[in-house]
């Protein structure tokens, strides 16, 4: 599958009413209605979109894939209050989505900020949860971030074009350097990244504004806080970890050694396997999508 216009002829969308929202899902599958589901859960700056190779790939295998645009993103509801996007609100978010579609237990697959809050809802709630793949960004009980950039709809594009170009290897996204002066020249894109593609997530956030995915940045000292009740608990469900070694999230400091010499494995016992594939980036479900759906695939049918 290439492009929204592909994306679209297999995936179906709906608007289901949950946790006092209205959750935009895009899925995939499941039409004879006894598949195993999959909830993908996408990062900043993303929608479910950048799970469409994923979807494909497994729905294809008989699974049932959902992909939600997170509260705040997309075709889903933005409440106003910046509070109203700490962890405990997104996992609600998501528990009460499983509720709505009658969905007992799923696999759990994360990037970026979705995998941040797939740790928190395998944390809060394994009893929902039957294994997890998450990618990018390990479970640690203060997550490493970025200092807040400017972002405006009106940069869309060009935040969208750059920060994927990039692949959060060495270069920040953010809005041109004056008002005054136009942006640089577009950069040219990567062979797994079309100018549709670019046309699907900037014309959402050129709608939306980046405010609700900066507002899950906002509240990362309030998830620690309210979090606190759990600050010994261990994520207690069967994990794989996928990263690109070319990854600014695998060159923070002390972050190799804690995920392969048994840090990452201490905080999430029944972790099964880090894998590290040479040469990706930080968009490695896009960038690799085949692999990296081959490695979903073989995990999760494993469980």
């Amino acid at each position: 599958m290439e492009g929204a216009a592909a994306a679209a002829a297999a995936i179906r969308h709906r608007t289901v009413e949950a946790n006092g929202i209205s959750i935009h899902v895009a899925e995939a599958g499941g039409e004879c209605g006894a598949a195993a589901a999959v909830l993908f859960l996408h990062g900043f700056p993303e929608l479910w979109y950048s799970w469409r190779h994923q979807m494909e790939h497994l729905a294809g295998r008989g699974f049932r894939c959902l992909a939600p645009d997170l509260r705040g993103y997309g075709d889903t509801d933005a409440p106003p209050e910046i509070e109203s996007y700490s962890a405990f609100h997104v996992v609600g978010d998501l528990v009460a989505l499983l509720d709505a579609l009658g969905l007992a237990k799923v696999f759990v697959v994360g990037h970026d900020w979705g995998a941040i809050i797939a740790w928190y809802m395998c944390l809060f709630r394994p009893d929902r949860v039957t294994a997890l793949v998450n990618t990018s960004v390990a479970f640690m009980r203060h997550e490493p971030g970025v200092a807040e950039e400017e972002f405006a709809p009106a940069h869309a594009r060009h935040i969208i074009r750059r920060t994927l170009c990039n692949r959060f290897t060495v270069h920040k996204a953010g809005k041109p350097e004056s008002e005054e002066s136009p942006p640089p020249p577009p950069l040219p894109l990567p062979a797994w990244l079309t100018e549709e593609d670019v046309d699907y997530f900037a014309a959402a956030f050129e709608r939306t504004g980046f405010t609700g995915g900066i507002n899950y940045y906002r509240n990362m000292d309030r998830n620690w806080e309210m979090a606190a009740p759990w600050a010994d608990a261990k994520v207690q469900v069967p994990t794989k970890f996928i990263v690109g070694d070319d990854d600014l999230t695998y060159h923070y400091a002390g972050i190799q050694d804690y995920l392969h010499k048994g840090g990452l494995k201490a905080e999430v016992p029944l972790l099964e396997d880090v894998v590290v594939i040479p040469g990706a980036g930080h968009f490695i479900q896009q960038e690799r999508a085949e692999e990296v759906s081959d490695l979903i695939y073989n995990f999760i049918t494993n469980q």
